[in-house]
């Protein structure tokens, strides 16, 4: 064999190496996340996954080297999932205020999701830790509100000093929703009650004058 066929042969073994490592590795996620979803992270077995998944153990190790690494796994897919369907939806409306209330519904429609609700809102700050829950959750859903705000602010006349004040304060409020949506008895009900005291609370924002860096308004300032 030349050596031209020699470096072929040695790339076509890679190339079928790598695709079994990545095929391996989707095969241990996808059935974790529906074990994790159907029984929860303590009642999920990592001999469970592997048989799920028709893997070795070896296999499972070389890709995660625990179960709390494996679980993290599946909650940044799951957040990275919530993540584009938000910023797709996000894409049907250049109007400021019409694309916080799109994204807002975006998200509690995510939150009422099977695996989003059991994975991300029920068992990630047990498994995870609520410190580390809170901030791999605030990675990925932060800074969609920061650009959300940032237009709203614009659209009122304010200032970019308060864009993180407002993102954390709308932030903090996503948060209590999608955990009040998740909890409801009736979670459709829930999103839709959630969805109007947003919409309330919008509107009288748009009805407000600009506001400056002190959280005074221009017309209280000149009163």
């Amino acid at each position: 064999m030349t050596p031209a066929g020699k470096v072929l042969r040695a790339a076509r073994k890679s190339s079928r190496r790598q695709d079994y490592s990545s095929s391996t590795k989707r095969a241990l996620l996808d059935n974790a996340t529906q074990l994790f979803t159907d029984k929860g992270y303590s009642g999920t077995s990592l001999d469970e996954v592997v048989a799920a998944a028709r893997v070795t153990k070896g296999a499972l190790y070389h890709h995660f080297p625990s179960k709390l690494s494996l679980f993290e796994s599946v909650f940044m897919q799951c957040q990275e999932d919530c993540k584009k369907q938000i910023e797709r939806s996000l894409r049907q409306s250049k109007d400021p205020w019409e694309r916080a209330r799109i994204g807002l519904r975006t998200f509690l429609d995510v939150c009422q999701q099977p695996t989003f609700r059991r994975i991300c809102i029920q068992e990630g700050p047990v498994a995870l830790g609520h410190e580390h829950w809170h901030a791999a959750e605030k990675e990925f859903s932060f800074g969609l509100v920061v650009n959300i705000v940032e237009d709203l602010l614009k659209d009122m006349g304010g200032t970019d000093e308060l864009t993180e004040t407002f993102a954390h304060i709308f932030y903090g409020a996503m948060q209590s929703a999608g955990n009040y949506v998740a909890d409801a008895e009736d979670s459709e009900e829930a999103s839709d009650r959630v969805q109007t005291v947003i919409s309330a609370i919008l509107a009288g924002l748009r009805l407000l004058p600009t506001v400056d860096v002190a959280g005074t308004t221009a017309d209280a300032a000149a009163v």
